[in-house]
């Protein structure tokens, strides 16, 4: 794999924080702790990766995660605490102890990690620290992906698009979607994904609300569509495939359903240039849908950024999302998931968007896919 360049990753943040009049930042952000040092770990308790304008950076985390951390990430100077001690006690005399405990420090607001309670405890151990907000950093630094990231999204691509092959060649009637679940499981696995995360499997039924439902035992019969959503990750980056696979005979016209639905994400693809605005995208999309019938209603977005995922809360990113408000312009270099659903049908690419248009990641064809009738008794 392409290698990755940690110290101008860190170079950006330095030139980012000299804009904003910043000595130092905080960062507790799960994906810009791992984007910019190499390493991430849960929130079990608090830990920060802090970055000076000038000097070296340091993290502080639970003394169980140091050895991990000097192991996957770039830092030598890795402070760890026993858990006993009280977190905010040991950042904040680590900042005293470099020289930082009257500085302009930034904290990203928007952060999962900086909850109310973390941020006034810092506050209050820190009486001489000015506080400033970084602006969205986190996710705005690594809006556009570099070389080396889509490639780990090309490679998680490819064991979606495998995986999905292989659900192909083996689901049957009587099969459920636990079942489903527990073969792509085994696929990431076995082609090096980071987890056997499958994301939503399940049986198809309305519009949008099957995306995230969990009805894992239902045996499927023939009619029935199996929705698979497909999230594998490979070093933390996540690329995701939508397909839906019919169980026997097509009684409810499902092909004609899903051909719309592509024809009408085509001309979507179509308009994903750089300079683009996301409104104006996902507009194409979303009157496509309705003005078909397809659906009454749309209250979903049609795509959001794909990219690093860490053990974090949140499992999409809608940093850069396709809504009818959105008013951020398409650039080269972003990735995302774009997805349309209709009537128990749902598909998705993971596309990345390059000088002259798109390019598709996943490469599953588009179409509804098939899985094997009940086999024969007697």
């Amino acid at each position: 794999m392409i290698a990755i360049d940690y110290a101008a990753r860190l170079g950006r943040i330095r030139d980012e924080l000299r804009r904003i009049g910043a000595d130092l930042m905080l960062i507790d952000h799960g994906e810009l702790m791992a984007w910019a040092i190499g390493y991430s770990v849960s929130q079990t308790d608090y830990r920060c990766v802090a970055v000076p304008v000038d000097g070296v950076p340091w993290m502080v985390l639970r003394a169980l995660d140091v050895e991990p951390c000097r192991e996957e990430g770039v830092l030598e100077d890795v402070v760890g605490y026993a858990d006993d001690c009280d977190a905010l006690d040991v950042v904040a005399a680590s900042l005293v102890k470099r020289g930082q405990g009257a500085a302009v420090v930034a904290l990203d607001y928007t952060s999962y990690g900086m909850d109310l309670a973390t941020f006034v405890g810092l506050r209050e151990r820190l009486p001489g620290v000015r506080w400033i907000d970084s602006g969205g950093l986190s996710d705005g630094l690594r809006r556009c992906k570099e070389d080396a990231e889509i490639e780990r999204l090309q490679c998680a691509a490819a064991i979606a698009d495998g995986a999905m092959g292989r659900l192909v060649r083996r689901l049957k009637a009587g099969d459920t979607a636990r079942d489903a679940a527990a073969m792509a499981a085994g696929f990431f696995l076995r082609q090096g994904a980071d987890s056997g995360d499958t994301g939503p499997i399940v049986k198809a039924v309305g519009d949008s609300g099957f995306l995230h439902a969990r009805r894992l035992d239902e045996p499927l019969a023939s009619g029935d569509v199996l929705h698979v959503e497909l999230i594998p990750k490979v070093a933390h980056y996540s690329a995701r495939l939508m397909r839906p696979i019919l169980i026997g005979e097509d009684r409810r016209g499902v092909a004609a359903i899903c051909r719309q639905l592509i024809e009408i994400q085509d001309r979507q693809f179509a308009a994903m240039r750089p300079g683009a605005v996301a409104r104006d995208v996902d507009r194409i999309a979303r009157q496509g849908v309705l003005e078909a019938g397809l659906r009454h209603r749309f209250d979903n977005v049609t795509g959001y950024s794909l990219g690093l995922y860490t053990r974090t809360p949140r499992t999409s990113d809608f940093s850069c999302a396709f809504q009818p408000a959105a008013q951020w312009v398409l650039e080269a270099g972003m990735v995302f998931h774009m997805y349309l659903s209709a009537a128990g049908v749902a598909i998705s690419e993971t596309v990345v968007v390059r000088s002259g248009g798109i390019e598709r990641l996943t490469q599953t064809p588009r179409r509804l896919l098939h899985g094997l009738p009940a086999p024969t008794v007697g």
